[in-house]
């Protein structure tokens, strides 16, 4: 990756670069990733063992840490935890191999990890996930700066006497602004989450292959049913995040039982692949944003005449959002071959939910499905857009559709708004031989 890949991540990159520690017991991975990272401006420092790495903390001031899971004497998950309870402002990362599960989930939990990335990596997605994790990092440190510059405001307030009216709408008035700003900062985090879900559920989405873009179909329908059924709007949120994320327990399945439509596994198979709703849960319960999301992804397996599993729950025992997902994860796999032993085609799919209605499926949730689908016919028109290259593209603009790599990696959400560092970070990008093209809402 050359230099030419990196604009300003940050506004504050050239004043104050961010810190980066990389800590693996093999020399040629830290070579690799220090050669990886060095056009990008950061300061880098390695570490051969988890206690080098300590070492490194305490005389460094480190914005974020990558470690690997398998080292000697002591592994990713023991070192990370020790950053948690010693440096816990650093952002956490794991490099960890498929099959090491049940390591990853302990790291979750004791190191509370930001993410954990698997090995082999490809290069463009850990570069922008870094870049992502600390953009997060800066806008989490203008947040606590612009509420402790409320606070103090708020107290100066209580001192100004009462016959200083002028004085006290001066001051009312800047409390306003920064309050504005405020809510602008968390509105850009909450929305740099949303993205951080968006990107985990596509590089999931990678790992499976076939079922490309099914996670993003299966969030964008129970989103849908969810709000026809008059879900509140948190609750919808929670069902959109778990749909996205309701593979992320098939992860350490090997590759061969990914590639198998259901119908067709033995019954060894189907207990192997049965666990991973659990493990979904799981892997995200350390994460409290999304609790509700984790609850959703155990359950959305389970059919509403008690034959699904984990739990083998019934009826309204099912949780509604785990009841909406069921049902719009099963419509899209019928269609793409990864349930019956054959494809079937939109029709069919529908006739197949139908009649699914009060066995597999809730009876309110299929009139909510059937409702949606029938207005999608009559009321879906084409977005007003524009297609442009990068040379038309200007700050303010907002995308119509998710901005994604030709190898399908997602690169920013849709209804994300570009402003100059975002244009010159497509720009590096372009430079690496991706040329992209870019759909915008037309005003």
């Amino acid at each position: 990756m050359g230099d030419k890949q990196e604009p300003s991540s940050l506004p504050v990159a050239a004043q104050s670069p961010m810190t980066l520690l990389f800590v693996d017991d093999e020399t040629n991975i830290l070579s690799s990733l220090k050669r990886l990272f060095h056009p990008c401006g950061y300061r880098i420092f390695t570490a051969a063992s988890g206690a080098q790495g300590l070492e490194i903390m305490q005389r460094e001031t480190v914005d974020l840490v990558i470690s690997d899971m398998r080292m000697p004497e002591m592994n990713g998950a023991q070192f990370l935890e020790q950053v948690n309870e010693r440096w816990p402002d650093a952002i956490r990362i794991l490099l960890t191999g498929h099959a090491e599960i049940d390591a990853t989930i302990d790291a979750i939990n004791k190191g509370h990890i930001y993410r954990y990335i698997s090995k082999p990596w490809e290069d463009n997605d850990l570069v922008l996930s870094i870049r992502h994790a600390l953009q997060v990092k800066e806008l989490e440190r203008e947040k606590r700066r612009l509420e402790e510059l409320t606070r103090r405001q708020n107290e100066e307030l209580k001192d100004l006497n009462a016959n200083l009216e002028e004085k006290v709408k001066a001051r009312t008035e800047e409390v306003r602004q920064t309050m504005a700003f405020l809510e602008a900062a968390h509105e850009k985090l909450k929305q740099g989450f949303v993205t951080s879900i968006r990107v985990f559920s596509n590089l999931i989405e990678m790992r499976e292959g076939a079922l490309a873009g099914h996670s993003h179909r299966v969030a964008d329908l129970s989103r849908k049913i969810a709000r026809k059924m008059g879900l509140k709007e948190a609750d919808i949120q929670d069902v959109f995040l778990a749909a996205l994320l309701h593979d992320v327990g098939k992860i350490g399945l090997p590759d061969y039982l990914l590639e198998k439509p259901y119908a067709s596994l033995t019954s060894e198979e189907r207990h192997e692949v049965g666990k991973h709703p659990a493990k979904g849960q799981a892997a995200l319960m350390a994460l409290e944003q999304l609790n509700g999301a984790a609850r959703l992804i155990r359950s959305h397996h389970e059919r509403f005449d008690g034959m699904g599993y984990p739990d083998k729950l019934r009826g309204l025992e099912i949780p509604l959002g785990a009841r909406i997902i069921s049902l719009a994860n099963e419509y899209d796999a019928a269609q793409i071959g990864m349930l019956l032993s054959k494809r079937l085609k939109q029709a069919e799919a529908l006739l197949f939910i139908q009649e699914g209605s009060g066995g597999r499926y809730d009876p309110a949730v299929v009139d909510a499905f059937m409702n949606v689908m029938k207005e999608s016919g009559k009321t879906d028109r084409p977005v007003p857009e524009s297609a442009l290259h990068l040379e038309q593209l200007k700050p303010g603009m907002q995308l119509s559709r998710d901005l994604v790599s030709k190898h399908g990696d997602l690169l920013l959400s849709k209804d994300h708004q570009l402003d100059a560092s975002l244009i010159e970070q497509i720009r590096g990008f372009e430079q690496l031989g991706d040329k992209l093209t870019v759909y915008v809402y037309d005003r």
